[in-house]
């Protein structure tokens, strides 16, 4: 296929066919559906917001993609030149804000036709506290949160641009095409991806990792019951229902300032401070020093990655062997060193990475892992030095579930726009967590992070007996 209704096609990307490929095999076809709000206190002109939303989709290639399937189930993507959708307008003013917000979590359960059609929808909502804003649904396919960010300051921008005179006219995005052409190239074959291969091989093949459980080694022990081995080191991690929901806990902007401040102090990204709270807590709750957690690495390193939009995230098991003898600090430099030899290798295909893992460990082939839990980071928030300018506007945002998880566990941090505090959002398969059971394991995670912070020397197993 070289064409579609005139637009030249493309194969789809590895990050994008790993969205395929558990959409298939979830009974919830709206697993891939990413649902997000932006309102702000102020009043807004409906045309002119809808003018720049138009405008933002005509500067953003990935929010005009269309997919389409060849006859023997392949699929491929091309760019529109134009979306000339009606934008609509809801007005939840008289509803409570629940009925507001149960109302876009119906939205967003609702799964897109991926034929030749919209792969996204923008509704212009004014909720029942007086706030003004945009709904967006998008396919994960086309766009990942950090895309769904740009877009969205783009939309913000372009509208403060026409109603405010000191507001400038943001920058031009950068195209999706050409990214995608460099990936695609990539993928077909270059030294750096066989480098990238012999790399992950190799970690695969030094050892076999183990199962940490979020509450302690009882799965483990129930998967070495079922074996009748008592060596297994893979166990069931999931419920017989994807049915999910988030639970989020905030923590506030003092403390938070704290943690970016040691990050700052010591060279270290949050998402490494981030894994060690994680790993910490789950060598302290199941005894061992060698942890695995799912990590998501954004692969948006350049001005053109970060804003191209499209899905560009790989996530990779992040495995650590770290004793309770080194200090938290040697804990931190240990992951920062390990995540930064991942990221030059992180274009690798991580379907291929679990399909070797499954060739190598047969235990981890028949649904058992190694990971209890999966971590996103989003270091990307709507505070813009260019909108400072508008001064003390307030901003808000949310977050929707889908209803649907393949994974038991999906914690994603994230800054929050009215004050750059952080959000800690546990998207959870019901069956297998409460509200409760997460927020003793928030609690503790915030407990081993900032007792670690402030004492950077104590060895971990002396935090560990502390908390």
């Amino acid at each position: 296929m070289k064409t579609r209704k005139g637009y030249q096609v493309y194969p789809l990307t590895v990050a994008q066919k790993f969205h395929i490929f558990y959409q298939i095999n979830c009974p919830k076809k709206q697993v891939v559906n990413i649902g997000t709000s932006v309102t702000i206190e102020t009043e807004l002109d409906i045309e002119v917001l809808r003018q720049s939303i138009y405008k933002a989709y005509e500067r953003c290639e990935s929010m005009r993609l269309r997919l389409t399937e060849d006859k023997e189930g392949n699929w491929y993507q091309y760019v529109v030149k134009k979306e000339e959708r009606e934008i609509e307008y809801v007005d939840f003013s008289g509803k409570t804000m629940e009925e507001a917000e149960s109302q876009m979590r119906r939205w967003t359960e609702v799964p897109f036709d991926r034929h030749d059609a919209p792969l996204n929808r923008i509704v212009i909502i004014k909720t029942p506290d007086g706030f003004k804003g945009v709904y967006l649904l998008a396919d994960h396919i086309t766009m990942d949160a950090q895309s769904i960010i740009c877009f969205f300051k783009d939309v913000i921008e372009l509208y403060c641009s026409t109603m405010y005179e000191n507001i400038p006219y943001p920058k031009d995005m950068a195209s999706y095409i050409e990214q995608l052409k460099k990936d695609l190239a990539y993928e077909a074959g270059c030294k750096a991806k066989d480098r990238d291969i012999d790399f992950f091989h190799k970690l695969i093949d030094a050892s076999e990792p183990i199962y940490n459980g979020v509450e302690g080694p009882g799965k483990l022990e129930a998967a070495r019951r079922e074996t009748n081995n008592p060596n297994t080191r893979a166990a069931i991690n999931v419920s017989t229902s994807v049915d999910s929901a988030i639970d989020t806990f905030h923590l506030e902007e003092e403390p938070t300032r704290r943690l970016m401040g040691f990050c700052e102090q010591y060279h270290v990204s949050l998402t490494c401070l981030l894994l060690m709270g994680l790993r910490t807590y789950l060598q302290k709750v199941n005894g061992n020093d060698d942890v695995s957690i799912n990590s998501a690495i954004a692969r948006r390193a350049t001005l053109k990655e970060k804003k191209c939009g499209g899905t560009r995230i790989h996530s990779f098991p992040f495995r650590t062997i770290i004793s309770e003898d080194k200090t938290f600090l040697e804990g931190i430099y240990e992951i920062r060193d390990r995540q930064n030899e991942m990221f030059r290798h992180a274009n690798y295909d991580p379907v291929d990475y679990f399909a070797y893992r499954r060739k190598v460990y047969p235990d981890s082939s028949t649904g058992r892992t190694y990971e209890s839990i999966a971590l996103t980071y989003q270091p990307m928030s709507l505070q813009d030095k260019e909108l400072e300018q508008l001064g003390d506007i307030r901003y808000k945002t949310k977050w929707y579930p889908n209803g649907a998880i393949m994974e038991a566990l999906y914690l994603t941090v994230m800054h929050r726009v009215e004050d750059n505090g952080l959000d800690f959002n546990f998207e959870h398969q019901v069956n297998e967590y409460s509200k409760e059971k997460l927020e003793y394991f928030y609690y503790y995670l915030c407990r081993i992070m900032f007792k670690g912070t402030e004492n950077p020397n104590l060895k971990i197993g002396d935090i560990m007996k502390l908390v």
